[in-house]
């Protein structure tokens, strides 16, 4: 491999700065939301007793799970030393980093009383599987800092596999984390399933990859940089490989819980039902966001930037649907207190057949804006510091490659 060199991108352009003008404006509108939403109270979203996590958790978790396979490609050059990858690694890092910070940004803002992570970060309660992940967080932020001050500092690259070594194993520890947010919750007949964790890791690897092309795309097309067909292809093809497994463990999810009895009452909600989560599942998550990729991803389409870029996309849809499902569809299903009973209905819901939520405006809002926090931070970082090489060309990073 040739010597890679790194630079700031120039950030001097119309287009430069009206990026930075629409982002802002999402932030700003995020913020707008969250007052919006503090000095009313919750009344004004969609959620009510039964659906307390709704559409900016959706977002915040997708996020958060994202950032963790986001610096896999990373860890691939640093951890198994595949040369192809290395020259990435930057990038790799400071989009895990933004991601987890857009995510965070939503999750904190969604809480209701902000200003009571202080608790959570000053008395911990290890029972907890929440007090748990703020630990984690924290912790990713600093690794991924540490990681990429060993990459870009030459003093310190003599610990950069060490460093990329911790980075590995603490994301898949934090993903693990998230997912037993979920797979604990025993009281959900939706969730409490051990196979929850390593199927959020396997969600992060495709989620975060997703991502991953889309910005290394868009920014060296934005930024006329070379950018050969050699990481694209590889890129690509190991997308369709994580897409894959995500569907095989959904499906080995699904099947376990056909095979149990008690939850068929909570898979025949989801996958045979007449409401909304049937059909993000079905139509969105596993045809547009697995099945089509997969065929775009492994035909003749996939030779074509454009199609890649469109499968890359169909693949984060897929992906806030299937956290749509997971979080918003888990809590509609009514909760079995009593099993085997009958249950009169409650002023809580508790015997009613399904719980309704329709995410208001400035949950949408606040949603979306994380990913315009995440973006805002990729976009700075790039023009202040040298985390894009100047040409990812063929000849220079594919050892290979003839000239």
């Amino acid at each position: 491999m040739n010597k890679i060199n790194y630079q700031e991108i120039e950030g001097s352009s119309s287009g430069f700065i009206a990026l930075l003008g629409i982002l802002g404006i999402f932030v700003l509108a995020g913020l707008g939301a969250t007052y919006y939403m503090e000095h009313n109270g919750h009344y004004v979203t969609g959620m009510n007793n039964q659906i307390v996590w709704g559409l900016p958790h959706v977002f915040a978790v997708f996020l958060i799970v994202a950032a963790s396979g986001a610096l896999n490609v990373a860890s691939i050059g640093t951890v198994f030393g595949k040369t192809l990858y290395k020259p990435l690694g930057r990038l790799s890092s400071l989009l895990a980093i933004a991601l987890l910070a857009g995510g965070l940004a939503v999750l904190l803002l969604d809480l209701g009383r902000p200003d009571r992570l202080i608790v959570a970060m000053t008395y911990y309660n290890f029972k907890s599987i929440f007090a748990w992940n703020i630990i984690l967080y924290s912790g990713f932020f600093g690794i991924t800092i540490v990681y990429v001050w060993m990459m870009m500092e030459k003093r310190m690259n003599k610990y950069y596999r060490p460093a990329g070594m911790a980075a590995f194993i603490w994301r898949l520890i934090l993903t693990t984390g998230t997912g037993s947010i979920f797979g604990f919750l025993v009281a959900r007949s939706a969730y409490d399933a051990a196979i929850m964790a390593p199927m959020f890791i396997i969600m992060s690897f495709s989620f975060g990859l997703a991502i991953f092309l889309l910005v290394l795309m868009l920014g060296y097309n934005w930024t006329n940089r070379p950018l050969g067909d050699a990481i694209i292809y590889r890129l690509k093809n190991l997308l369709g490989v994580f897409v894959a497994a995500v569907m095989y463990f959904v499906l080995v999810f699904h099947l376990t819980n056909l095979y149990e009895t008690e939850h068929h009452g909570v898979e025949r909600f989801i996958l045979a039902g007449n409401t909304i989560h049937t059909t993000l599942f079905w139509v969105v998550q596993i045809i547009i966001g697995s099945i089509v990729p997969l065929i775009i991803l492994y035909s003749k389409l996939g030779r074509s930037r454009m199609w890649v870029g469109m499968a890359s996309l169909f693949i984060i849809i897929g992906g806030i649907a299937q956290m749509y499902v997971i979080i918003i569809g888990g809590q509609a299903y009514p909760l079995n207190i009593f099993p085997g009973m009958e249950v009169l209905s409650s002023s809580f819901g508790d015997a009613a057949a399904y719980h309704a939520y329709s995410p208001s405006l400035a949950e949408t809002v606040l949603g979306v804006s994380g990913i315009a926090i995440a973006l805002l931070i990729v976009v700075l970082g790039v023009r202040v510091l040298k985390f894009m090489p100047d040409s990812l060309a063929d000849k220079d990073v594919d050892p290979h490659q003839k000239a």
